[in-house]
């Protein structure tokens, strides 16, 4: 196995001015990152950890085996890459700052709202219209619940679902993402008028997926799952969960370019949740920033999630609002541009806090010296 490098923001600041500069515009966005991790990592085992800022990271590339160096050279510009807003329709994603994707699962067995919004018509309108007018970005419909043990869907089924729920956010002016890994339903639902494909198997579930994708121009999202047929929370076995997952992203990435997919068409997703313990969860949270090493912008799903209830008493999924907005922010302080949520409007309001703490901080000059 070839020598493999990680280059992993450590530390953020309010701005470039208040470090003379040493900082850079963390993927475009919102976030300035001053000090780096450079870990290379050999047959599994971390043998070297250096810390770099803008000002040294050459010379300590330099230091790195020729491969090596080279992967780390396109981290560099990939962590400083600004990346183009998605064109959703008559929509216009910007992906400069923090953006909120809203969660419909159209399910009898979702964990936090099955069915909830399937059976009733007015219920999914009703809060696909909350969603929308309280900011979301994009409204993610999903017909499958995929849960750990969540029993299999026809695809006919699923498109049964999904449809309806489509048209109609579609019809009053959304940008809308289809949560599937089946490409009949990729099909129906681009057919009914989405925009987006968010596949949790990363195009992998069905080998059709791919080429599908890849032939309709879609954007697509690109989760890490470690189980490859009916169960994604299947097997996971992991040397180490950050470099694995990291690794795991930038295989189907780039399989998913070979495939004709437009680079700039792909978001990726660490897959909070997905064959993962407490432990692995944390670990991937804590490092995200790294994940911006790939160069794709990147999709957080964590919103009222199992470990936050592991964490919070037990406490039952349509109590863990405070754990899901922590995790939000969380997300946010490591600059990830899309944030899916099952409580849009309150997350909404958390990102236009720290939004504007931001802007503060970029023209505040308080405290420095002439």
């Amino acid at each position: 196995m070839p020598d493999q490098i990680y280059i992993q923001p450590l530390t953020t600041v309010s701005g470039p001015q208040a470090v003379d500069g040493q900082a850079i515009r963390l993927a475009g966005g919102m976030v300035y990152a001053r000090e780096f991790a450079v870990i290379l990592r050999r047959d599994g085992a971390v043998v070297e950890r250096l810390i770099a800022t803008a000002a040294n990271i050459d010379d300590v590339l330099a230091t790195m085996p020729d491969d090596a160096a080279a992967e780390g050279e396109r981290q560099w510009s990939n962590l400083r890459m600004a990346h183009p807003p998605l064109e959703l329709g008559a929509r216009t994603i910007r992906l400069d700052q923090p953006q909120v994707m809203g969660i419909l699962n159209v399910t009898p067995d979702s964990f936090s709202d099955g069915g909830q919004f399937m059976d009733d018509a007015e219920a999914m309108r009703s809060q696909a219209a909350k969603m929308h007018e309280a900011g979301a970005a994009i409204i993610d419909i999903g017909g499958e619940s995929t849960r750990p043990g969540a029993k299999e869907v026809w695809e006919g089924e699923e498109i049964k679902r999904v449809q309806p729920a489509i048209e109609h956010c579609v019809g009053m002016g959304a940008a809308v993402s289809v949560d599937t890994r089946r490409p009949a339903v990729m099909e129906a639902a681009l057919q009914a008028g989405a925009h987006v494909i968010n596949d949790v198997s990363a195009l992998r579930y069905d080998p059709r997926s791919v080429e599908f994708a890849a032939s309709s121009g879609a954007p697509v999202i690109l989760m890490h799952a470690p189980g490859t047929g009916e169960d994604l929370h299947a097997d996971p076995d992991y040397s180490s969960v950050v470099f694995d997952v990291f690794d795991f992203l930038r295989d189907v990435r780039d399989k998913a370019i070979e495939a004709g997919i437009d680079r700039k068409k792909i978001v990726l997703d660490p897959g909070i949740g997905f064959g993962k313990s407490l432990a692995d969860n944390l670990a991937l949270l804590n490092a995200l920033p790294l994940f911006h090493a790939l160069g794709q912008p990147l999709l957080l799903g964590a919103s009222r999630k199992r470990m936050i209830g592991a964490l919070s008493n037990e406490a039952p999924a349509h109590e863990r609002l405070g754990g899901s907005l922590a995790i939000a922010q969380l997300g946010m302080d490591a600059g990830v541009q899309l944030l899916r949520v099952h409580d849009v409007a309150e997350t909404v309001q958390a990102r236009n806090v720290w939004r504007g703490l931001r802007d503060a901080a970029l023209t505040d000059f308080a405290g420095l010296v002439d």
